[in-house]
Parts: C-alpha cells; sequence; structure tokens
C-alpha cells in the first residue's frame, strides 16, 4: 500500500444504517414507505409539494436522534492523518460525516440540513421545517426545496468528483448497492484511470464483480479495520 497516494471514497446507504438510518429502498420498492417516484423527483414536487417537504421535514427532524457510527469515525480519522490526496464522496443526505469529523468530502445527492431557491438558485443551511413557498432569504421568491438531488437530476460536483478519480490510486466503494448511477460507474472510471478498486460491504452488490477486491460485513467492523490497515501500512 506503500504506492498509494490519492483515495477517492465512496459511502452509500449501509454506512448510515448501523446508525439507525433506513436505507435508500425497503420492502417492495419503497423508500421510509412511500414510493420513490412519489417523493424523489420533480413531478412529484410539482404535484404535491406539501407531501414531499413534509417527507423531508420528517428526515430532516430525525438526524437528531441518531449519531455516527464507527464506519464514520473511521473516516474522518483517515482525513486527519492520511498525508496524500484524499476524497470522500457521499451518496447520503445525512450529516453523520461532517458531525464524525470529516471534511475533505462532499454530497453529491445533496443535503438534509440545507435548502435550494429554485428560483434564485441559492443554497442556505436549514435545520428546521421547509413549508412549501418558504420565501427565499436572497430573492425571496417563494421557491425554496429540499436541496435534494432527484431522480432526473444531476448530481451535485461530477466534474470534480471526475477529476479526483482520475488522479485516484485507490478507489474505495463503502455500502452501496451498485445500482443507482452515476455513482455506481465510479468504479469502472476508476479502473479505467488505472486505480486499485476495493469494495466494502455488507453483501455482494449489482457491481462486485468490477471490483479488484470485495470485503463483506459490517460497514462499522470492515471501515475501522482499512483505515487502521492504510494508516499502519
Amino acid at each position: 500500500m506503500s504506492d498509494i497516494r490519492n483515495i477517492v471514497v465512496l459511502t452509500g446507504a449501509g454506512v448510515s444504517a448501523e446508525s439507525g438510518i433506513a436505507t435508500f429502498r425497503g420492502p417492495g420498492g419503497l423508500w421510509e414507505g412511500h414510493r420513490v417516484e412519489d417523493v424523489c423527483t420533480p413531478e412529484a414536487l410539482a404535484a404535491d409539494p406539501d407531501l414531499v417537504h413534509r417527507f423531508y421535514d420528517l428526515r430532516r427532524a430525525a438526524l437528531s436522534s441518531v449519531r455516527p457510527n464507527p464506519a464514520h469515525e473511521a473516516l474522518a480519522r483517515l482525513d486527519r492523518a492520511w498525508a496524500g490526496g484524499l476524497l470522500i464522496v457521499t451518496q447520503n443526505v445525512d450529516d453523520l460525516h461532517e458531525r464524525a469529523g470529516a471534511t475533505r468530502m462532499l454530497h453529491m445527492h445533496g443535503a438534509l440540513r440545507q435548502a435550494l431557491c429554485a428560483a434564485c438558485g441559492a443554497r442556505f443551511a436549514w435545520a428546521d421545517a421547509l413549508p412549501p413557498a418558504t420565501p427565499c432569504p436572497a430573492c425571496a421568491a417563494p421557491a425554496l426545496r429540499p436541496d435534494i438531488v432527484f431522480f432526473g437530476e444531476i448530481p451535485y460536483q461530477m466534474e470534480r468528483i471526475e477529476a479526483a478519480l482520475a488522479q485516484a490510486d485507490l478507489f474505495v466503494s463503502i455500502g452501496t448497492s451498485g445500482a443507482v448511477y452515476p455513482a455506481a460507474g465510479f468504479v469502472r472510471l476508476a479502473d479505467a484511470y488505472g486505480a486499485r478498486t476495493l469494495e466494502l460491504n455488507l453483501d455482494r452488490s449489482e457491481g462486485s464483480d468490477w471490483f479488484d477486491e470485495s470485503r463483506l460485513g459490517p460497514a462499522g467492523t470492515l471501515v475501522p479495520q482499512w483505515v487502521e490497515q492504510m494508516l499502519n501500512a
């Protein structure tokens, strides 16, 4: 591992599941009791803004009752101690990576504790309920919405992610299903650029065959073990 300098880490729902946050899809294709199409598309927001805003209000409020787990804490330790390049890309919209202390990271699918103005594009930290037609603090338009990347919208900071993958010596995917693109394609992009690829997951994912190595088990166990290995190589 001594030849590894630049690392890109992708985290998914399996990292936060051990903190008590529901994974993306449950039985029957439901997302925390709702069809994804009813709460996570631009069409849903236009058709029933009360439902969509209430759904994210509840998810935002639930963050106060959860805490970072050993996987978040281990990645924050890596962030503090790794002398080379590091980018943690999370598909999760919770703030558990930040609360654990990670700073070299980005939210490609948005963040629950942020609001986005659909009129002017301004973003704001937001911890409370966000009713439909809440006025934007910047432009006053009644257009604030959850700062969440809905299906059909382009994930955030893709150019930065792709640039990091181009420079990566190691790409690590943690707790992801391998089913949601474009994140599911990162392993092949990293491989094409010459990076080693490692999957840490509870079970084999749809993309497991693309990785050089897969380690199966709980993120709270595997991630601290891997971080220890990297920092003591």
